[in-house]
C-alpha cells in the first residue's frame, strides 16, 4: 500500500469501471437487534458481497447524490478506488438538523488502516459546509460496523428517519453531532 489520496468525485468519475478493483466483502457473524428497547447482540451469520448489478445501482445512486447537491469522496491507492463515502444534501428532522451519510465503504483488503475514519471526517467537513448540525447514519447492524461508528462517537439517533428505517429495518439508526 502506498500513499492514500482522498478527493471529491465528480459525475464523470462515477462509471462502473471505477469499482473494478473494489471488493465489497464482509463476513458477518453477529448483529445488533433492538428487543423491547434494549440492544442485543445476536448470532446472525451471513456473507455480504456485491455483484455487478449492485455496483451498477451504486453508480446510479452516487450520481444522483451529486446531481442533487451532495458529495462523494473517494480514497485511492495508486488511482485504484479503495474506499468511498457519500453525503446527501437534503436536510431533515423536526429541527432540520440532519444530513445523511448515505454510504461509507472500504474495500475489504484495506480495512483497519484508518481509511474509513478519514473518509468519515472528510464527510463531516462537507456536512458542516452544507449547514448540517448532525450526521444521520442508517448503518449496517453487524458487530464490526457498529463498533466502527461507536469508536467515532456516533450514538443512537434521537430522531429516527421513518423512510430509511422502512428501507432497511435491521439497520441501526445513528447520529453524529457535527457541532462538537
Amino acid at each position: 500500500m502506498g500513499h492514500i489520496d482522498y478527493r471529491e468525485l465528480t459525475e464523470a468519475d462515477l462509471e462502473i469501471s471505477i469499482f473494478s478493483s473494489f471488493k465489497r466483502y464482509q463476513k458477518v457473524n453477529r448483529c445488533w437487534r433492538k428487543e423491547e428497547d434494549l440492544w442485543v447482540l445476536k448470532d446472525i451469520a451471513f456473507v455480504e458481497e456485491w455483484d455487478a448489478e449492485e455496483y451498477q445501482y451504486l453508480v446510479k445512486c452516487l450520481k444522483n447524490t451529486l446531481i442533487s447537491g451532495g458529495a462523494v469522496i473517494g480514497a485511492f491507492d495508486h488511482n485504484a478506488l479503495i474506499g468511498f463515502a457519500s453525503l446527501e444534501s437534503k436536510v431533515f428532522g423536526s429541527a432540520g438538523e440532519y444530513l445523511q451519510l448515505s454510504s461509507l465503504h472500504v474495500s475489504s483488503d484495506y480495512r483497519s488502516m484508518g481509511i474509513g475514519k478519514t473518509l468519515f471526517m472528510k464527510i463531516t467537513v462537507k456536512a458542516n459546509e452544507l449547514g448540517g448540525k448532525k450526521l444521520y447514519i442508517s448503518a449496517h447492524s453487524s458487530e464490526e460496523t457498529q463498533a466502527f461508528y461507536k469508536a467515532l462517537g456516533c450514538v443512537e439517533a434521537v430522531e429516527y428517519n421513518a423512510e430509511l428505517v422502512a428501507k432497511e429495518p435491521y439497520d441501526c439508526q445513528l447520529e453524529f453531532d457535527l457541532l462538537n
